[in-house]
């Protein structure tokens, strides 16, 4: 089964999908299987991270912030802004897509593992998802 859906970012940082794609799992009526995530943007990506302590994807935000800076002298690729070469970054070293089984009908998440859309880009943007669940 393929699934469309959107999300609505306020600009750089995450947003938990977890729900969203456990309504999808459950909107399948699949049992067992593999749900499979595909975010259709190259300045956005996809995570599975901590969603009990939000100081832990806080920390990541701000890591990657320091490693991969805005308005870098070495960037070519600058004419959306200066935002725009280092989400194109990120999003290469994070994930366009992510693979979680289904057990049970349900994500076989870990207890603290939450699904995330992250935003690269500084400015609100709608962000299309396409969840593929076999079973």
């Amino acid at each position: 089964m393929l699934l469309r859906r959107e999300v609505r970012t306020s600009g750089k940082g995450v947003v938990e999908i977890t729900s969203m794609v456990a309504e999808a799992v459950d909107e399948s009526g699949i049992k067992e299987g593999l749900c499979t995530i595909f975010v259709r943007h190259t300045s956005a990506s996809l995570v599975i991270q901590e969603n009990a302590d939000p100081g832990a994807v806080r920390d990541l935000e701000a890591w990657f912030e320091r490693a991969v800076p805005e308005n870098d002298p070495l960037y070519t690729h600058t004419q959306e802004g200066p935002d725009d070469m280092p989400a194109h970054i990120k999003s290469a070293l994070t994930a366009s897509s992510l693979a979680v089984p289904v057990d049970g009908g349900r994500l076989a998440l870990g207890t603290w593992q939450g699904i995330f859309l992250w935003e690269h880009r500084s400015t609100p943007k709608r962000r299309q998802l396409v969840i593929y669940l076999q079973g």
